[in-house]
């Protein structure tokens, strides 16, 4: 498997995460495009305490350590594409 092959793997089982952690229960990995945006009225339309259970399981599932006073979170949570970016930069053993 080569580097592309990794990292859209890595983005549909974030987007798995997100349905499973966020009980998004009308929603597909398909309905959720890698660069649309999590948060806000556009996209998914996400609010904070989806962020938190998003980062909590982003913690059990990649041992990823997030600071909550972290300056570049708003970023890291903006979309698949910058989700899968931070796991793949952050976590062990990927």
């Amino acid at each position: 498997m080569d580097e592309a092959e990794k990292f859209a793997a890595l983005k549909l089982e974030i987007k798995r995460l997100i349905i499973e952690a966020l009980d998004l229960e009308d929603i597909t990995p398909a309905d959720i495009q890698d660069d649309a945006a999590l948060f806000g009225d556009a996209g998914l339309g996400l609010d904070s305490i989806d962020a938190l259970e998003l980062g909590i399981a982003l913690r059990k599932k990649y041992q990823l350590q997030l600071e909550a006073n972290d300056a570049d979170a708003r970023e890291h949570f903006s979309h698949v594409n910058a989700l899968a970016r931070l796991v793949q930069s952050r976590a062990p053993a990927l």
